[in-house]
């Protein structure tokens, strides 16, 4: 049974409405009248969180087989012409929706507005596309995550009595429309501690394409940039996380720099366990994929369901019909109830070493 403490997430899903039939613009209607449905999805890469093939892809897989529903799941691996070309596939293959985690607006949009052209009905999964024309939009309060991470920082920096700390942030992509999001959420709780002097600014920077080990590169230099002198890290997820605490670890200070992160990664996990890691961000993803899954199933047979929320798409100037589930700060204390929940599994956290870690902290 899934645990209590996400139930919240999944009212959005619950409370869709009725099938009808889709006479939107699309061509959804036309993709469901005529055509077999089949649905496409492209996953962004396998590199910058170990979510999108050990988590995304089994639980969308899941659905659709369930559903009974002819369905093609790729990964583009980072690479915008291969997502192009994974895109045109599956439009000449006949896919009658397809859902896509954008690499960056531009892409994702030009594959967008062709699935439109050619009336199949689409699905932005995760990211928004910014000038996009998918349909719906399906994913977590991204701002909320950034929130629950500085909250956490700040939590953390407190629990470690700090003084004025140094803090530094190792955000995401600057083309990952979800970056900006967290970093919104972030400086919501952090700025105004800058502001009223409690903190320091330190380095601020964005990792290319999430990519962990430009990422290690970035704060080694941040590191000698300011002498050694950080007290805490605002990383974007646990790929960046757990790349600022290898720089961490080569100079002797992890465990005692704070660190945020999300996804709940396996490797992040462990690192909150050791105590180099301050908190990770839960996004159930198999919420994420299931009500993403339910959406794509509808649209593939031309049909549509309402969501009761939108999402404002700031350069198409629209709303966009969404899905937006409700994300878990995790700590040491509270680590088991992501495996408690299916996330991640007790054998894959509590091996070696760290089976005494997850004793202490309650993982039976």
């Amino acid at each position: 049974m899934r645990k209590g403490f996400l139930a919240v997430g999944t009212v959005g899903l619950l409370a869709l409405g009725s099938l009808t039939a889709c006479g939107d613009e699309s061509g959804g209607d036309q993709a469901g009248s005529d055509k077999t449905p089949k649905i496409g999805v492209i996953l962004p890469d396998s590199k910058s969180s170990a979510r999108w093939e050990g988590a995304d892809r089994k639980f969308l897989q899941a659905a659709f087989e369930a559903a009974g529903v002819d369905y093609d799941i790729q990964n583009a691996q980072g690479d915008k012409t291969q997502f192009q070309t994974i895109a045109d596939q599956m439009i000449t293959s006949g896919v009658t929706a397809l859902m896509i985690v954008n690499l960056d607006s531009g892409t994702g949009k030009a594959v967008l507005d062709k699935a439109k052209s050619q009336g199949v009905a689409t699905i932005d999964y995760d990211r928004l596309t910014l000038g996009g024309s998918a349909e719906y939009y399906v994913s977590f309060d991204n701002e909320a995550v950034g929130k629950l991470q500085g909250e956490g920082l700040a939590k953390c920096l407190t629990d470690q009595k700090a003084e004025k700390p140094v803090v530094a942030y190792l955000n995401g992509s600057p083309t990952d429309n979800n970056a900006t999001l967290f970093k919104n959420g972030y400086d919501s709780i952090l700025k105004p501690k800058f502001d009223a002097n409690e903190y320091t600014k330190g380095p601020d920077q964005s990792v290319p394409d999430w990519d962990n080990a430009q990422a290690a590169t970035i704060f080694e230099q941040m590191l000698t940039q300011t002498g050694g002198k950080i007290d805490g890290v605002l990383a974007a997820n646990d790929g960046l996380g757990n790349a600022a605490i290898s720089v961490l670890k080569k100079n002797k200070l992890n465990g005692k720099v704070p660190v945020t992160g999300q996804d709940a990664t396996t490797q992040g996990l462990q690192n909150i366990l050791a105590g180099d890691q301050c908190m990770t961000v839960y996004k159930a993803v198999k919420q994420e994929a299931d009500a993403a899954a339910e959406l794509a199933i509808a649209l593939a047979k031309g049909e549509r369901k309402e969501t009761g929320q939108t999402v404002k798409d700031p350069e198409g100037n629209r709303d966009v019909p969404a899905v937006l589930l409700t994300p878990q700060a995790i700590y040491k204390e509270n680590v088991k109830d992501v495996i408690a929940d299916g996330f991640v599994t007790k054998e894959e956290v509590c091996t070696g070493n760290f089976a005494a870690l997850c004793t202490e902290a309650g993982i039976s």
